[in-house]
């Protein structure tokens, strides 16, 4: 009985549960797929409903499977019902993952999701007579890359390469899942293209899953990529979008050849005069700079010494002017581009002045003098006498030559344009002519006391220098004190002691001529008185002697004056002076002075206004 009843139990079981199975059915919703960066937690839904809800079986059993990595084969990780929740052993979830479920459904939620967790994930669910359903989710995870770092190439790349040139690499490390490099040039991308440009992808993958990725561009660069910027850009796939991280931008090296040269004075500033040292420099726009070759242009045969692209000229002279040139010597060889310039090198000649050193003329003539300086620039001239200007112009003019006229005249020769050239020139102009005496009187009138000393001083200039003789009527007693003499002029002082009314004559001449200056000196007597006299007895007598003696006086020295002039009275002087010179300067001479009297003393006069006694007075 025992035995039926156990055979009977599995055959009432299936009836029941094909009854119930025509009563309710049960269906599980899950997502298609759940993404999550790396190191998260993973939430899996997996909701169940039956189809009538007035027949929901009272017991519900949920197992949690997955897709074995690399195989099709699947692997239960979880299992729960109305009294138990049990997490599988053994497999690569046992303690990172959590279920939690209500009567609507269950959720699988897996902790510190890693890049083999992404795989498919299975919801099983067993309701008994309802029967049994089962969705999957997709687990996608990601984790992005590394900022991308690129690297350009080190050598510069020729624009004559047939073929593109590799320009630089980027790498895009540790992605998942795998991420895309794009190239831009000047932030506009390069999209491949037989010939020009061409992308090499390399992908790699560590044992964790991990994708690097490393893309080449190879371009074929043109002369305007010397100032082009590349960069790469990575692309990579986050949960719910797409995300770029774009890499430094660099700059290549382009070779390319000279097809412009450019040549310029670089030193001195402004213009160039001889003695100058010049700096020729010679740029062009090839890369890399060329070594230059200078010439001149009349001379294109003979290169001329130079230092990479400076050619250094010095001194310079005037034959250095003309046209330089300059040409590239590119790998190719010899190149036909070319800068040239034109280098003037301005010059002053020393000044010519006409008449030269000196000149003599007359007094009272005219007198044109030049100064011409060849320079290649004009030029400016002007005249100075004694640091004054007197003239300005190569012409200076000399009209009615004085004795002033006489002296050094100097042209300074300038270049306004160019200040640092300058020259010089001179001329002595002497002006020839007879004595003329300084001073605007011809004859002086003086009045002293008898027994007085008197200083007469004369000064006469001239060319050839003229010398001073004195002839004195009325006085035995005098001497020349004073005798100097300088280029163009001679001053001459005598002393005279007024015994009575005296007449002297300053004599001045030279081989042009001579020239008198007249003194007259009138004596006026001391009075003296022997005895007291009473004003009213002889104060009339005294008037009239007064009166008498000056009218004899002026009479006498009328007489004698007309006498000397019609050459009656001989010089007052017994004998001739005789001059020697002891020192002579140029502004000064000191005579010695030797009278042939019975003393023949030998005074040495020093001052103009000396009181020195005359020999007859010893």
């Amino acid at each position: 009985m025992a035995s039926l009843h156990t055979a009977f139990l599995p055959l009432f079981l299936h009836i029941c549960l094909l009854s119930w199975s025509a009563w309710a059915k049960v269906e599980v919703t899950m997502h298609e797929s759940v993404e999550v960066y790396l190191d998260d937690s993973a939430q899996i839904p997996c909701q169940y409903s039956f189809t009538d809800a007035n027949n929901e079986p009272s017991f519900v059993m949920i197992q949690w499977f997955v897709r074995g990595e690399g195989s099709s084969s699947r692997v239960r990780i979880f299992y729960l019902d109305g009294q138990e929740r049990i997490a599988d052993n053994d497999t690569d979830y046992t303690g990172r993952i959590n279920v939690t479920s209500d009567q609507q459904g269950a959720q699988l939620t897996i902790l510190n999701v890693q890049v083999s967790d992404e795989r498919e994930f299975f919801c099983q669910v067993n309701g008994l007579a309802a029967g049994n359903a089962e969705g999957k989710t997709h687990l996608r995870v990601f984790a992005p890359p590394e900022a991308p770092v690129i690297e350009g190439v080190q050598t510069g790349i020729s624009v004559t390469n047939e073929l593109p040139s590799k320009v630089a690499s980027c790498e895009a490390r540790n992605g998942f899942p795998k991420p895309n490099i794009t190239w831009y040039r000047n932030g506009m991308p390069l999209i491949p293209a037989p010939g020009y440009v061409k992308v090499l992808m390399l992908v790699t993958q560590d044992e964790k899953r991990f994708s690097s990725l490393q893309s080449t561009l190879e371009y074929k660069v043109v002369k305007e990529d010397k100032d082009a910027h590349f960069s790469c850009e990575v692309s990579f796939f986050v949960p719910g979008a797409i995300r770029t991280v774009e890499s430094s931008s660099i700059n290549i090296t382009v070779h390319y050849p000279t097809t412009m040269v450019e040549l310029w004075k670089d030193s001195p500033q402004g213009l160039v005069k001889e003695g100058d040292t010049v700096e020729l420099r010679c740029q062009g726009d090839g890369n890399p700079p060329p070594p230059f070759i200078f010439n001149r242009e009349q001379e294109q045969d003979v290169e001329l010494e130079s230092s990479g692209d400076v050619l250094i000229l010095s001194p310079v002279s005037r034959k250095d002017s003309g046209i330089y040139q300059c040409r590239p010597l590119d790998t190719d060889g010899y190149s036909e581009v070319k800068g040239e310039m034109q280098l003037t090198v301005h010059y002053l000649d020393p000044a010519v002045v006409v008449p030269k050193d000196s000149e003599v003329m007359l007094k009272g003539e005219d007198l044109t003098a030049t100064c011409n300086a060849l320079s290649s620039l004009k030029t400016s001239t002007v005249w100075y006498k004694n640091g004054q200007q007197v003239g300005k112009g190569n012409t200076l003019h000399l009209r009615d030559a004085t004795y002033d006229t006489s002296g050094e005249y100097v042209c300074e020769v300038t270049v306004p344009s160019l200040p640092a050239l300058h020259t010089s020139g001179s001329v002595h102009i002497i002006v020839q002519g007879g004595p003329q005496m300084v001073g605007v009187e011809q004859e002086v009138q003086l009045e002293e006391a008898a027994g007085r000393m008197v200083n007469l001083s004369c000064e006469a200039q001239g060319h050839p220098l003229p010398s001073i003789s004195w002839n004195i009527i009325g006085s035995q007693n005098w001497q020349e004190v004073v005798i100097k003499a300088n280029e163009h002029m001679t001053h001459s002082v005598v002393s005279v002691k007024v015994t009575s009314d005296v007449s002297a004559l300053c004599n001045a001449s030279n081989d042009m001529g001579t020239e008198v200056k007249a003194f007259s000196i009138k004596a006026i007597p001391r009075l003296t008185s022997t005895a007291p006299f009473s004003p009213a007895e002889g104060s009339g007598v005294i008037i009239v002697v007064i009166i008498l003696c000056l009218l004899l006086l002026a009479i006498l020295g009328s007489v004698l004056y007309f006498l000397h002039k019609k050459g009656k009275i001989p010089c007052g002087r017994s004998g001739k002076q005789e001059i020697t010179k002891e020192k002579t300067t140029k502004d000064d001479i000191v005579v010695e002075m030797k009278s042939n009297t019975k003393t023949e003393d030998t005074v040495l006069l020093k001052a103009v206004n000396g009181d020195k006694k005359g020999p007859n007075e010893q």
